[in-house]
């Protein structure tokens, strides 16, 4: 039964990308993103962003060509440099990327030079200072909130500036590379603008194309028994993928906050668009699910929906937020919302009045509620403890690459910071992925290094997958470590030819992923990703959202309905934890199951609800009228 179930398991992503339409790449990408994200894996076409790859080759292009012109392998630390903060470089408001850029290069060249100089005391001082700075790093958020890039980056420097142990003046030397090739970033990054709103346009295009496959897979649905009616593996997964994808571009347009105040309104009403068409669809799905009403109706609402939908993601994607296509479409959902009554006609003049906020120049300032954050006490105890975890794991490392005479034990280190996480599912599935990217990449660098010997060939490689790992580092997380194990095994075999290092850096990464995977099962694990816990969590937060419904503060229904749609995904996120082992250790008990599905009906209840007093609120004032 359980190899049956692993079997299914398996070819799952296969038939996920044969039912998408295979005319539309997008929305193959977008169906195994759903398999994906369900199992906590990320894979978010839309996060490409080819401007800060070209930036990121230049970038690494000036360091490169100087350090091998030079015949000067000891600055091949600039090279380094200039690409980690490329990577630290989390976009947002322009002040505060510089700021966060310069604090990284500052915080950097310090710890660069540090911990090569204690390294150079011997092995005891090397295996205590990479656990202690990586430690010390891990509290940067505490004191700068949306740190966390620039913390496991100055772990990343750490580990390896322990692996180049040096004197007093090596150690120098190192530092003023490194302060050299990040200065050189950071300006370049200052002169070198692009546009800061593009990744959050792109992001609510996602929501909307994810939309669009909600509203086609109604349509599809017809008359007959909609799949969510019962339990199965993938319960909810529109429902998921669109909260998802909205809490993506939320999080990409509160970064943006101080600057533009008229395009910061335009965002925020756009994306204020999206939750009301997300509640509109959620109402949908549920009239679907219980099949109540017409059949002909549904299906109706349903197509003219993901017509609607579609436009606006085309346009979105088009890099406009108005267009005279989003009134046209608003206008028709209007005209077909007139033949029909009841929550159908309150859900198309939901949609339509969202597709006029999209497209208005001059959007008012949306009604959000309040944000879900957890406050400074509630963040301390797990920042600490994840710090206190990371330096164990990595300090575990030490000891086995120094028993088994690793040749670059700064990777496996490396890999420890890189990929713990505070919670277990997280450290699981980032390991896993980067086992996997350092395989492939791993095997792609001895094929390149087989087949292109010329060193301009090889330079002219480096510098644009520089740009690529830059470009793809938000599209997946096993693409990015695949072209960045490419990338490094490069320039390594560039600085310091016939070394050999790709089979090394695959054995490195899998040792320091395994060990971060132990390290978070057994050192202070995460008690709050209880199963039972969440799903009852769950439960909780949905009868919240249908109470606030019910008592009519939009406010509070904003807040509530984003509060239930995160607890749901989290405790249908916790069923996959490891691939599936929690389900496989311990089969779901009917409570469970009856738990998660009375959690989505609670949703499509309050949705459902909530359309019917627009509808009743819109009828009373026509016949005052």
């Amino acid at each position: 039964m359980r190899r049956k179930a692993f079997l299914m398991g398996a070819i799952r992503p296969v038939v996920y990308l044969a039912q998408a339409d295979p005319r539309d790449h997008g929305a193959r990408l977008r169906a195994l993103a759903r398999w994906l994200e369900l199992r906590s894996f990320g894979l978010a076409p839309e996060n490409f962003n080819i401007a800060e790859g070209l930036r990121a080759s230049t970038a690494v292009a000036l360091p490169l060509g100087l350090v091998l012109a030079s015949r000067s392998p000891q600055f091949g630390w600039a090279i380094f440099a200039a690409f980690w903060t490329c990577l630290s470089d989390v976009g947002g408001a322009r002040r505060k990327q510089i700021e966060t850029l310069l604090l990284f290069v500052t915080l950097g060249t310090g710890v660069a030079f540090f911990a090569s100089w204690i390294a150079g005391f011997g092995r005891v001082p090397a295996f205590a200072t990479g656990p202690a700075i990586v430690a010390l790093a891990a509290l940067l958020p505490l004191w700068r909130p949306a740190s966390g890039s620039v913390a496991a980056l100055l772990g990343v420097v750490a580990v390896v500036a322990v692996g180049y142990p040096h004197g007093a003046p090596g150690a120098a030397t190192l530092a003023i590379a490194f302060l050299l090739g990040g200065a050189w970033a950071v300006l370049l990054t200052w002169r070198w603008e692009i546009d800061r709103w593009a990744p959050a346009r792109h992001a609510l295009a996602a929501v909307f194309a994810r939309l669009a496959d909600m509203a086609s897979a109604m349509a599809a649905t017809g008359a007959g028994r909609h799949h969510d009616r019962d339990w199965h593996a993938n319960h909810g997964q529109h429902r998921r993928a669109v909260r998802i994808a909205i809490e993506r571009a939320g999080s990409l347009i509160d970064r943006l906050s101080g600057e533009s105040a008229t395009e910061q309104r335009r965002f925020k009403a756009a994306l204020a668009a999206t939750e009301a068409v997300f509640s509109a669809s959620i109402a949908l799905d549920h009239l679907f699910v219980v099949q109540d009403g017409a059949a002909e109706e549904r299906i109706g609402v349903a197509k003219a929906l993901y017509l609607a939908l579609a436009t606006a993601h085309l346009e979105l994607a088009k890099r406009r937020l108005h267009d005279a296509d989003l009134a046209e479409q608003a206008a028709s959902l209007r005209r077909l919302a007139i033949s029909i009554t009841g929550v159908e006609a309150a859900i198309l003049n939901q949609v339509g009045d969202a597709l006029d906020t999209l497209g208005a120049r001059e959007p008012a300032e949306p009604p959000l509620g309040p944000a879900i954050a957890p406050g400074r006490r509630a963040r301390t105890p797990r920042i600490l403890r994840g710090g206190l975890r990371s330096a164990a794991a990595v300090a575990i490392v030490y000891l086995v690459a120094d028993l088994f005479h690793f040749g670059y034990p700064y990777w496996a280190t490396m890999a420890v910071v890189v990929v713990m996480q505070p919670g277990m599912r997280t450290t699981w599935t980032r390991s896993i992925e980067r086992i996997l990217g350092t395989v492939l990449g791993g095997l792609a660098a001895l094929a390149l290094l087989h087949t292109v010997t010329a060193p301009i060939a090889l330079i002219l490689i480096v510098v644009t997958l520089a740009g690529l790992t830059i470009a793809v580092r938000s599209v997946s997380y096993t693409v990015f470590v695949t072209t960045l194990t490419l990338l490094f095994v490069t320039v390594v075999e560039l600085l310091q030819v016939g070394a050999g290092v790709a089979s090394a850096r695959v054995l490195d990464n899998v040792v320091g992923s395994l060990t971060a995977i132990v390290s978070a099962i057994l050192l202070w694990p995460d008690s709050s990703e209880r199963i039972s816990d969440l799903i009852a969590a769950a439960l909780e937060a949905n009868q919240a959202y249908l109470d606030r419904v019910r008592s009519g503060d939009e406010i509070a229904i904003v807040a509530a309905r984003r509060a239930a749609g995160l607890a749901s995904i989290e405790a249908e996120l916790a069923l996959h934890a490891l691939g599936g082992f929690v389900r496989w250790r311990r089969r779901l008990s009917r409570g469970d199951i009856a738990a998660i599905m009375e959690s989505r009906r609670l949703a499509g209840e309050a949705s459902m609800l909530w359309h019917s007093n627009l509808f009743d609120r819109t009828s009373d004032a026509a016949v005052a009228l």
